[in-house]
């Protein structure tokens, strides 16, 4: 059964271009445009082994949803990347004491993308 990764970001864009990139390679493909949406989604108790988030969004950032996704007993331990635009040094601490597994700085080619991926799900 294919692994399912579930995509947070604000940009139509960058949903439509990484699932392609994510659908092509196999994987099944969960999506929410905003943060709110996606802990919407986990609170129902969505099938999902991966969360790749953007961190800057309006309303709840990335970091914010780590944290609640946390909270939910069944995803306690599931790999969350974050995939954004910055690469400063403090945000990666707040978003690994947050929870997040790793980090993957846009705009990434597909096979940083998958080889990633693919580290933190095997």
């Amino acid at each position: 059964m294919p692994k399912t990764v579930f995509l947070v970001d604000d940009s139509t864009t960058i949903l439509l271009s990484i699932s392609a990139i994510l659908a092509k390679a196999g994987y099944g493909i969960e999506k929410a445009s905003s943060a709110e949406e996606a802990l919407r989604r986990f609170s129902s108790g969505i099938k999902a082994d991966l969360l790749l988030t953007d961190l800057n969004m309006p309303g709840m950032n990335g970091i914010e949803l780590i944290r609640e996704v946390r909270k939910l007993a069944p995803y306690r331990f599931m790999p969350i990347l974050f995939l954004t635009t910055e690469s400063q040094q403090s945000r990666r601490q707040e978003a690994k004491a947050a929870g997040a597994s790793g980090w993957i700085v846009k705009p990434a080619t597909a096979d940083e993308l998958l080889n990633t991926i693919r580290l933190v799900l095997h």
